[in-house]
């Protein structure tokens, strides 16, 4: 193992016990997998993007140590909203008091409040808007159909949004991703601001429904992808919960019991970070065990849940993986 820096050792040094420990087990189990050439997918719920997660994630997936990610829409597209809006955001730190009155205010001025965090509408969302919707427009026109994030590749890799940049670059996961060609599974797409966009403008006629490919193409593409890269493994790093874990994980029951592929590898590793507690028919609060049931993980799997904060704790986790 190569040298680490002096983040991974003040972590492996003071996080001894509870979820600090379970953290640096999961950090080198995962470190375990790469070295044993195992693929390894991300998994981003919640506003990670806005979380600016990007500021470790797109490292890991520069140097190699993220192969798929899965996220949902939110994700996918505030990346890129704080890629040329960064200036425009506004924070607030005394969320907790905000009044209704408060919170009208924010919207009257255009601002979408994620936490403590407020996205501008006009600055982000609508300059991205008229960019997705020349592309969706030319698609149709072309009986053409991409995925949801080949749309934002294209717009990326364009380099037409490079004179609107507010932040450095090379701090956003996505264009890491794009650059990197990576797989990037959106399940529920629509289920996002630009997912509003599209449909808004497949109502007036503009472009069409079938110009965006669907979540069952990308199940289709994920069992295509996982077939061939599952040789070595593919772990499961799971950020938060919701249709960004439940949907990717289901490709290998899917693959095996429904395709009949019964040589298909279970996942080789397992990880959550999740504040969900452990309830009644919750999904995102179930221990990793009873994937076991479902067809997802084996008895041998490596698994971990850390149950706390996604934003305190990927950022240490990824820390330790590129050495800082």
């Amino acid at each position: 193992m190569s040298k680490k820096g002096p983040v991974s050792d003040f972590i492996t040094h003071h996080y001894r016990h509870f979820n600090a420990a379970s953290l640096v087990d999961a950090a080198m189990a995962y470190e375990d997998q790469l070295n044993s050439d195992a693929m390894m997918m991300i998994t981003l719920a919640g506003a990670m993007s806005t979380a600016e997660l990007g500021l470790s994630l797109a490292e890991m997936i520069r140097q190699d140590k993220v192969h798929i990610i899965t996220c949902t829409g939110a994700n996918l597209e505030e990346d890129v909203f704080n890629l040329v809006a960064h200036d425009y955001y506004k924070r607030i730190p005394n969320y907790r008091d905000l009044s209704p009155e408060d919170e009208q205010d924010l919207l009257n001025h255009h601002f979408n409040r994620v936490t403590d965090t407020c996205i501008p509408e006009e600055e982000a969302m609508r300059r991205i808007e008229t960019h997705l919707v020349e592309r969706w427009v030319k698609a149709s026109e072309r009986d053409e159909r991409y995925f949801p994030h080949e749309y934002f590749y294209d717009l990326l890799l364009s380099g037409d949004l490079e004179d609107d940049y507010q932040i450095d670059p090379k701090n956003s996961w996505l264009l890491a991703a794009a650059e990197k060609n990576i797989p990037v599974i959106v399940p529920g797409w629509e289920d996002s601001t630009c997912g509003n966009f599209f449909a808004s403008h497949c109502i007036v006629g503009r472009t069409h429904p079938s110009a965006t490919k669907s979540g069952i193409e990308y199940m289709m593409m994920l069992s295509d992808w996982y077939k061939k890269n599952a040789g070595n493994g593919v772990g499961f790093f799971q950020i938060g919960g919701g249709i960004a874990g439940d949907f990717p994980i289901c490709v290998v029951p899917m693959m095996e019991q429904d395709l009949g592929l019964t040589d298909t590898p279970l996942w080789s590793y397992f990880c959550q970070i999740s504040d969900s507690t452990t309830s009644y028919g919750s999904y995102s609060g179930a221990v990793p065990n009873e994937k076991i049931t479902w067809g997802k993980l084996g008895i041998d799997t490596p698994k971990f849940i850390i149950e706390s904060d996604a934003t305190i704790v990927a950022p240490l986790i990824f820390a330790y993986l590129l050495g800082w």
